[in-house]
């Protein structure tokens, strides 16, 4: 199993708690985020000579979300293993993701109905983990968009024309004040407020640089 860990073979494992997010492209202004969570034990922890780990939550979260708006118009909730019968009492619940923002204030949102005796722990963790993932891929959808126009209409490639001063500016609205890179009176929010193009990101350097092109060649408004 891959692992983002190095393992620490001196030292007993006792819990792995994993959390995987994608998203995929519904249309050209809609995006599924798909997550999941899963606690395992370690083989022979919970249960003498089980030469196998042991999960004891695995739940999973689908909601589509709207582009540029940022929206959920649909919420599944999955219990895939789980310790107690009553767990699944709560899924029916989640349909009050429906109509939220996956923007700002989601997590406040989703601890404000979903905390403690309102929702799953586990769950609850897991969404505040796939709003990023939203917010990470709303560049990704738009620049999937338009190549599939581009390559529609005969452009060679698909190529993505430069985006104007205003586009960049409403791409980037979700990452202002996400970070001290992000901060709205930054440098980096101020160079594309005045029309500069600021620095690729690094592994897209690593990334042309090892395909041997020129780590200049690409440029983006938001990353």
């Amino acid at each position: 199993m891959d692992t983002l860990l190095p393992p620490d073979p001196e030292l007993e494992l006792l819990h792995t708690r994993t959390y995987e997010v994608r998203s995929y492209r519904k249309d050209e202004r809609t995006m599924m985020i798909r997550g999941a969570v899963r606690d395992m034990k370690p083989a022979g922890m919970m249960l003498e000579d089980d030469p196998d780990p042991l999960t004891i939550h695995h739940m999973i979260v689908e909601i589509d979300v709207t582009v540029p708006a940022m929206d959920i118009t649909r919420a599944e909730v999955v219990f895939e293993e789980r310790p107690h019968t009553l767990c699944t009492h709560i899924v029916p619940h989640y349909e009050k993701l429906v109509g939220l923002s996956i923007a700002r204030g989601f997590t406040h949102k989703v601890r404000e109905l979903f905390g403690g005796p309102r929702g799953c722990t586990h769950v609850t963790a897991l969404l505040q983990a796939m709003a990023p993932v939203a917010n990470q891929s709303r560049f990704s959808l738009m620049a999937s968009s338009r190549r599939a126009a581009a390559a529609a209409s005969g452009e060679s490639g698909g190529a993505m024309s430069a985006p104007t001063i205003e586009q960049r500016m409403a791409m980037m609205a979700g990452n202002i004040n996400t970070c001290h890179v992000w901060d709205e009176d930054g440098e980096m929010v101020d160079g594309v407020r005045n029309g500069k193009e600021h620095e690729a990101p690094l592994w897209i350097g690593k990334r042309l640089a090892a395909l041997g092109r020129d780590p200049e060649s690409w440029s983006s408004p938001v990353a």
